[in-house]
């Protein structure tokens, strides 16, 4: 059973405060400027021409903006969007129910596409290349094919895992588009402009303690954003300065850097348990009782960024970087043994 949904262009995605804060157009987007110049080009060109859009895969950490560049796409190019993802698509039978449903130019956004069954990619090959549907009616000897045209549509699929994308189905992309962390001052454009929408007086200095705490991820900067305007309503006169802000941040156990309790758990894990490291997922998994994917897709990005952590072909090691934020002392290094020499 799939759960996909279809919204025009005029349906905002989401209710209440996400839909509110969910940027619309490209001119919007800020801190992803090779993304927006590329997409710029493929619309314009494909407005141009009269056609629908080429396939297009986004990949990335999560919560930079890929399901929000689809629901964009879709805007600009004044089309419909079709939503699902890659654990929702559990048949081949399911993919081809969404398939036969799309109209010309209609946008078809896989989350988490590197998810599909073989059986389900072998489906959607044809149709994203040659805009057909393989349908094999009956059984054994008297079984035949049937192709079904399809209208033109586009594909968006988006993902955090790209090598666990097979090759052929990422052959079919015609534009691959890489999301990387934000910068804080893109960061800050963001939370300035949640609280213009959503008429939440805030200092400078409050937007900027938000934004340097937010991970590069403009996801964590609203999720930051919402908690620190309810503690301000709550125990503040309602505006958003630097104080009411620290002292927000400090309840949710979020440090200067953005480190939240799990990603101190991990390093102090790594290095009060296992003298630094060097460790593996699964034991730092084990050790802090946490899933390996949780550790690997949530954690270690944002603290390999911070140069925190390294990865080395004999596992996790914590670097200095990491032992001076903790106030840890550094191990001492091994003494060094006499060569000895025969007389």
């Amino acid at each position: 059973m799939t759960h996909d949904r279809t919204l025009s262009p005029q349906d905002q995605p989401g209710d209440g405060l996400d839909a509110a804060l969910r940027i619309k157009r490209l001119q919007e987007l800020h801190g992803q400027d090779q993304v927006r110049n590329n997409l710029e080009i493929l619309i314009a060109a494909a407005r141009q021409r009269g056609e629908s859009l080429d396939h297009i895969l986004l990949y990335g950490p999560p919560g930079l903006g890929k399901t929000t560049i689809a629901h964009i796409v879709a805007n600009e190019m004044e089309v419909n969007l079709k939503v699902t993802a890659g654990p929702a698509i559990e048949r081949a039978g399911d993919l081809a129910a969404i398939l036969t449903n799309l109209r010309k130019g209609d946008i078809l956004f896989i989350d988490e596409i590197h998810r599909l069954g073989r059986a389900v990619e072998e489906i959607l090959y044809p149709a994203m290349e040659d805009f057909a549907l393989d349908i094999i009616i009956g059984k054994g000897p008297s079984a035949r094919n049937i192709r079904l045209k399809l209208p033109r549509f586009t594909v968006v699929g988006a993902t955090t895992r790209l090598a666990l994308m097979t090759a052929p189905l990422r052959a079919r992309f015609g534009a691959v588009l890489r999301f990387d962390f934000y910068a804080v001052a893109a960061l800050e454009q963001i939370v300035q402009r949640a609280a213009t929408l959503t008429h939440t007086p805030i200092t400078a200095e409050g937007v900027s303690e938000i934004a340097r705490c937010a991970r590069g991820t403009p996801r964590v900067a609203l999720r930051l954003f919402r908690r620190v305007r309810d503690f301000a309503q709550v125990r503040a006169d309602g505006e958003i300065t630097v104080s009411v802000a620290r002292a927000a941040l400090a309840l949710l156990e979020i440090d200067s850097l953005g480190l939240d309790s799990l990603d101190r758990l991990v390093l102090a894990a790594i290095i009060s348990k296992f003298g630094g490291g060097p460790v593996g997922l699964e034991t730092i998994a084990a050790s802090v009782s946490e899933e390996p994917d949780t550790i690997m897709d949530v954690v270690e990005p944002y603290l390999l960024q911070l140069g925190f952590l390294e990865r080395t072909p004999r596992g996790r090691t914590a670097t200095p970087h990491a032992y001076a934020h903790l106030g840890l002392p550094l191990p001492d290094a091994p003494a060094e043994q006499p060569t000895l020499f025969d007389g």
